[in-house]
Protein backbone atom coordinates (compact mmCIF):
# COMPACT_ATOMS: atom_id res chain seq x y z
CA UNK A 1 0.00 0.00 0.00
CA UNK A 2 2.85 2.33 0.81
CA UNK A 3 3.83 1.90 -3.11
CA UNK A 4 0.17 2.90 -4.45
CA UNK A 5 0.82 6.22 -1.71
CA UNK A 6 3.93 6.59 -3.03
CA UNK A 7 3.10 6.81 -7.15
CA UNK A 8 0.48 9.36 -6.22
CA UNK A 9 2.69 11.49 -4.27
CA UNK A 10 4.65 11.25 -7.65
CA UNK A 11 2.13 12.04 -10.25
CA UNK A 12 0.46 14.92 -7.58
CA UNK A 13 4.30 16.19 -8.00
CA UNK A 14 4.44 16.28 -11.25
CA UNK A 15 0.72 18.23 -11.88
CA UNK A 16 2.28 20.56 -9.51
CA UNK A 17 5.47 21.22 -11.30
CA UNK A 18 4.14 21.43 -14.81
CA UNK A 19 1.78 23.86 -13.44
CA UNK A 20 4.69 25.69 -12.25
CA UNK A 21 5.56 26.59 -15.85
CA UNK A 22 1.93 27.38 -16.69
CA UNK A 23 1.61 29.85 -13.73
CA UNK A 24 3.72 32.19 -15.50
CA UNK A 25 5.58 33.12 -11.92
CA UNK A 26 2.27 32.83 -10.09
CA UNK A 27 0.27 35.88 -12.79
CA UNK A 28 -2.28 32.88 -13.95
CA UNK A 29 -4.68 31.63 -10.97
CA UNK A 30 -5.51 28.15 -12.23
CA UNK A 31 -2.22 26.90 -13.20
CA UNK A 32 -1.45 28.43 -9.28
CA UNK A 33 -3.90 26.99 -7.82
CA UNK A 34 -2.68 23.88 -9.44
CA UNK A 35 0.71 23.98 -8.26
CA UNK A 36 -0.43 24.74 -4.51
CA UNK A 37 -2.17 21.93 -4.28
CA UNK A 38 -0.19 19.27 -6.26
CA UNK A 39 2.86 20.33 -3.48
CA UNK A 40 0.22 19.71 -1.19
CA UNK A 41 -1.29 16.59 -2.25
CA UNK A 42 2.29 15.37 -3.19
CA UNK A 43 3.64 15.90 0.57
CA UNK A 44 0.73 14.09 2.18
CA UNK A 45 0.77 11.45 0.12
CA UNK A 46 4.83 11.21 0.36
CA UNK A 47 4.26 11.36 4.31
CA UNK A 48 1.12 7.81 4.16
CA UNK A 49 3.74 5.92 2.27
CA UNK A 50 6.20 7.26 5.11
CA UNK A 51 3.83 6.20 8.16
CA UNK A 52 2.93 3.07 5.95
CA UNK A 53 6.44 1.46 6.48
CA UNK A 54 8.54 2.84 3.80
CA UNK A 55 12.35 3.95 4.16
CA UNK A 56 12.88 7.02 3.86
CA UNK A 57 16.43 7.09 1.57
CA UNK A 58 14.31 4.84 -0.91
CA UNK A 59 11.06 6.85 -0.88
CA UNK A 60 12.69 9.94 -1.40
CA UNK A 61 14.73 8.76 -4.19
CA UNK A 62 12.10 6.69 -6.18
CA UNK A 63 9.79 10.03 -5.71
CA UNK A 64 12.89 12.10 -7.05
CA UNK A 65 13.88 10.42 -9.84
CA UNK A 66 10.10 9.41 -11.40
CA UNK A 67 9.32 13.09 -10.92
CA UNK A 68 12.83 13.99 -13.15
CA UNK A 69 12.05 11.60 -15.70
CA UNK A 70 8.65 12.67 -16.00
CA UNK A 71 9.00 15.88 -16.02
CA UNK A 72 11.61 15.31 -18.54
CA UNK A 73 9.27 14.12 -20.74
CA UNK A 74 6.66 16.26 -20.15
CA UNK A 75 8.96 19.04 -21.25
CA UNK A 76 10.28 17.60 -24.17
CA UNK A 77 6.63 16.86 -25.36
CA UNK A 78 4.52 19.14 -24.23
CA UNK A 79 6.71 22.41 -23.72
CA UNK A 80 9.02 21.88 -27.03
CA UNK A 81 11.89 21.46 -24.27
CA UNK A 82 15.12 19.76 -25.97
CA UNK A 83 16.68 16.85 -24.09
CA UNK A 84 20.39 15.69 -25.19
CA UNK A 85 21.82 12.27 -24.82
CA UNK A 86 24.07 13.91 -21.91
CA UNK A 87 20.82 15.08 -20.18
CA UNK A 88 19.60 11.34 -21.53
CA UNK A 89 22.12 9.43 -19.62
CA UNK A 90 22.28 11.59 -16.38
CA UNK A 91 18.28 10.72 -15.56
CA UNK A 92 19.60 7.17 -16.22
CA UNK A 93 22.11 7.28 -14.13
CA UNK A 94 19.65 9.14 -11.40
CA UNK A 95 17.92 5.95 -12.06
CA UNK A 96 20.19 3.70 -11.63
CA UNK A 97 20.89 5.31 -8.36
CA UNK A 98 17.48 4.89 -6.47
CA UNK A 99 17.69 1.37 -7.93
CA UNK A 100 20.70 0.69 -6.16
CA UNK A 101 19.55 2.24 -2.77
CA UNK A 102 16.58 -0.06 -3.01
CA UNK A 103 18.52 -3.33 -3.85
CA UNK A 104 21.21 -2.66 -1.42
CA UNK A 105 18.89 -2.29 1.43
CA UNK A 106 17.48 -6.22 1.04
CA UNK A 107 18.85 -8.54 3.22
Amino acid sequence: MSWLWLAGAIISEVIGTTSLKLSEGFTRLVPSVFVVLGYAGAFLMLSQSLTRGMELGVAYGVWAAAGIALVAVIGVTLFGESLTWVQVGGIALIIAGVMALEMGGRH
